[in-house]
């Protein structure tokens, strides 16, 4: 028998499910929640799943599944195409200045980020007035959004143009970091915002009316499924390509605002298209594996072919990674998208001192405020265990500290 860097989980009414988690935390929710998966008739050889796994809102967050003639909305999820973007720099650590809260501000007026809402209440996280790298983006988007509308004349009325180019909440952000040669990276996580949200609860909530039309049963409403073929299941694997494509150039055009903003408070000229990596972690796709074409659903996960590139970052008080795919088919050719969550946001707010959290992002210029103690580091597992539990999926090709964080 060969060496393997996973454990299965064999379940007699379920297809295997391969877990690479070694010497990390998973906990038993998420086990349920992935043998509940694993009893679908339609997953295709096996799930796979990545160390940084965790219970997830309808669908455990650091799997990979695979299906075959029937895709699960719910697995997607409702931040479809969410992924990181990074860019390396011809800046260097002793171009920064010493004080980095104007680089911090510039980023923050040059991106909107949050969310404000109340009746009469402007979003802070929306556009106002559409600038002009926002409307030139849309023009790639505004066809297919116009084909969406007359099926689903609802999404008309959503945050869809105003939320292009801007981050959002949550553990969306936005960070400058130094790789391991001192040189300046800047990195930012975001999805598909609004519009992207919109459509998700819309095709979760058909998938389930379709389940209960065809008394279908299920281990979990969650698994509601739309099957090849049907006229929903064709709207909805166009509406999710399109609401990918958003996620690809909502980071890209706020990634060339973070480049301009930091260019005008830099004194010096700077290049930032030195290396690009841009990566959807929460989508679906059409691939080939294990001698079919099939659909891949990767719920925090990331595409790891061989030679792809890929970012998995660690919380705001640790390093992340720029990796290379090993195409490991066995993972379906994945790896994971971040460190996963060890405590739910209400329990870190519960348990962590403000004290400790500043501790824990100390040399980070960030927002210092009981608003982001849902993202300390230690709501985290340790991600130097979680890429040790991959090295058959990735290798490392960069190693970044951030020093300076934005968050929504």
């Amino acid at each position: 028998m060969t060496d393997r860097n996973y454990d299965i989980i064999a379940e007699t009414s379920a297809t295997p499910i391969k877990m690479w988690t070694r010497g990390v935390p998973v906990d038993d929710g998420a086990k349920q929640q992935l043998i509940k998966t694993a009893q679908m008739p339609f997953i295709h050889k096996h799930l796979a799943v990545m160390p940084d796994v965790h219970v997830g809102k309808g669908s455990t967050i650091g799997s990979v599944i695979p299906t075959k003639g029937a895709i699960i909305p719910a697995a997607v999820g409702v931040d479809i195409g969410c992924g990181m973007m990074a860019v390396r720099t011809s800046l260097s650590a002793n171009d920064l200045p010493d004080n980095l809260g104007h680089i911090r501000s510039a980023i923050e007026r040059a991106v909107p980020h949050g969310r404000s809402s109340g009746r009469g209440k402007r979003d802070k996280g929306s556009w106002h007035d559409i600038p002009g790298k926002t409307a030139d983006a849309w023009k790639h988007l505004d066809a297919g959004f116009q084909r969406m509308v007359e099926t689903t004349p609802r999404l008309k009325k959503t945050n869809n143009v105003v939320h292009l180019g801007t981050l959002g909440t949550g553990n969306h952000f936005i960070e400058i970091c130094l790789d391991e040669g001192d040189q300046v990276w800047f990195m930012l996580h975001s999805g598909s915002r609004g519009v992207g949200n919109a459509i998700g609860s819309h095709f979760i909530a058909l998938a389930r009316k379709d389940m209960e039309q065809w008394m279908i049963n299920l281990p979990d409403r969650d698994l509601a499924y739309l099957p090849e073929g049907t006229d929903h299941f064709n709207d909805y694997v166009f509406a999710v390509e399109w609401a990918q494509n958003y996620a690809r150039l909502n980071r890209e055009v706020m990634m060339s605002n973070v480049i301009e903003a930091v260019r005008n408070v830099m004194p010096m000229p700077f290049d930032a298209e030195l290396e690009a990596v841009n990566c959807h972690h929460n989508y679906v796709n059409r691939e080939h594996h294990f001698g079919e074409d099939i659909f891949v659903t990767r719920k925090g996960a990331v595409r790891a072919r061989k030679g792809d590139m890929g970012i998995i970052p660690g919380s705001m008080g640790a390093r992340s990674f720029i990796i290379r795919g090993l195409g490991n088919e066995d993972s379906f050719c994945s790896c994971s998208h971040g460190a996963g969550r060890v405590m739910s946001r209400t329990e870190a707010k519960r348990v962590v001192s403000m004290e400790q959290h500043l501790k824990a992002v100390s040399g980070v210029e960030c927002r210092q405020d009981i608003g982001v103690l849902d993202e300390t580091p230690s709501a985290y597992k340790d991600i130097d265990k979680v890429m040790e539990a991959q090295k058959d999926l990735v290798e490392i090709v960069h190693t970044l500290k951030q020093v300076v964080c934005v968050k929504g």
